[in-house]
């Protein structure tokens, strides 16, 4: 209807008779015509698999002629060979016995050749006594979502190659941040191991042992804060950092007191940067067979673990020793050892009592930690042992706590072989 020219009723314009037929003719296509030209493939098959009835968008997409597959061939000789074999073991039997199956992915052998990938669905048709009479099976052509499904697969796997060439930048890096070898300590056994929790990120522990002068070395072990790039140069800068304030002064304290004024200089503001260290210097406490006397200094660091020659373990605790890096002036905690032969020095970082033994109820966040009770428990069933005997134990542990270990972990161990171990060479 249209509105008046002169503001009147309004106008009711008639659709011409020819127009009413036009529109009538294109919403009565005929049922035939609905199933010749579907946007699917149609056919309908004996209980034997013989082709009784197919569409023209089947014919089409496979360039057959109706007479080709009509009587003379089976649902399952246009199939490919791997297609006929499933067809026979698994899609004709799940068939039979469900009278339906849906959504399954074949491929059909068109007349030059060439693959058709297909989704297909049948059901059978029963009378009404029950009895099946026919299948009917509907194809929908998979071509777009193959095309689909190869260019997500091959994403997939430049992913993982991207993936795994991360992970070899990653280790490369993470094996520059370690010393390539510890120093050979006269009298003295060394051990260390990393542990890489993920090999995705770089983690920011970090050790070292290292000569200073003649009977005196300086070792460290630590803990920066974050992982990936930006804890890697924070790594770096800390572990040089630590070698050339040792070669400057030596003392523990005043070690640890140059590395909190780097890291306060070169990380400040809206990225600070912090780290947990222990700083060791090491000498001979007298003639062969006297030991070793160490002097720990400890900013905000676990302690380390003293296992004695007569099997007891403790921690040598240094109460107050504060984070480096955080503070302009931080309180740095000292303590003087003695290692006596058969004694054992063990550093660790918290990547291995900080780990789950077990996972959280259903509802709880909280999870249970591995924790310091049970390292102590832990060193004081090893003990007396040697440097290469606690790290290889502390392996074991971490490999026993498998995923349980989210975080980093670097042991470095320390041990006095006893005069009758050192003579046979033990």
């Amino acid at each position: 209807m249209c509105p008046a020219a002169d503001g009147g009723e309004p106008v009711r314009r008639e659709r011409p008779a020819d127009d009413h037929t036009a529109f009538a003719a294109l919403l009565e296509d005929s049922a035939e015509d609905l199933y010749e030209h579907a946007p699917c493939g149609y056919l309908s098959t004996l209980l034997d698999g013989t082709i009784a009835k197919v569409n023209t968008t089947l014919l089409d997409w496979l360039g057959y002629e109706r007479g080709d597959l009509v009587g003379e061939r089976s649902f399952s000789d246009l199939l490919t060979v791997g297609g006929r074999l499933y067809h026979e073991t698994h899609y004709a039997p799940l068939l039979r016995m469900q009278g339906e199956i849906s959504g399954i992915a074949l491929e059909l052998r068109a007349a030059d050749g060439s693959r058709l990938p297909v989704l297909v669905t049948s059901t059978v048709k029963t009378g009404g006594n029950g009895q099946p009479l026919l299948i009917r099976t509907t194809v929908f052509d998979a071509r777009d979502r193959r095309k689909y499904e190869e260019e997500l697969l091959r994403a997939r796997r430049e992913a993982e190659r991207e993936r795994e060439e991360l992970k070899r930048l990653n280790t490369t890096l993470q094996q520059t941040l370690l010393p390539s070898a510890l120093a050979r300590v006269p009298g003295l056994e060394v051990a260390a191991h990393y542990h890489i929790a993920s090999a995705d990120r770089v983690g920011g522990d970090f050790y070292d042992l290292f000569p200073l002068s003649a009977g005196t070395w300086g070792l460290f072990l630590g803990d920066v804060c974050g992982k990936g790039a930006g804890a890697a140069a924070v790594t770096s800068l800390v572990r040089y950092t630590l070698r050339a304030a040792a070669v400057y002064d030596p003392d523990p304290a005043a070690v640890l007191t140059n590395l909190n004024t780097v890291l306060n200089h070169e990380y400040h503001g809206a990225d600070p940067r912090f780290c947990t260290v222990v700083f060791g210097l090491l000498t001979f406490s007298g003639g062969a067979g006297e030991g070793f006397r160490i002097t720990l200094a400890g900013g905000g660091h676990p302690p380390a673990l003293l296992m004695s020659a007569d099997g007891g373990a403790e921690y040598a605790h240094m109460p107050g020793g504060q984070l480096i890096g955080v503070l302009p002036h931080p309180h740095i905690a000292t303590r003087t050892l003695r290692l006596a032969p058969g004694d054992t020095l063990l550093l660790h970082t918290d990547g291995l009592t900080e780990a789950r033994t077990a996972p959280a109820a259903e509802g709880e966040r909280r999870r249970d930690r591995y924790g310091d009770d049970a390292l102590l428990a832990f060193a004081g069933a090893l003990g007396p042992t040697t440097a290469p005997g606690a790290v290889a134990a502390v392996r074991d542990l971490l490999t026993t706590l498998g995923p349980g270990v989210d975080d980093d972990t670097a042991v470095l161990a320390i041990s006095v072989p006893r005069p009758e171990a050192a003579r046979s060479g033990l």
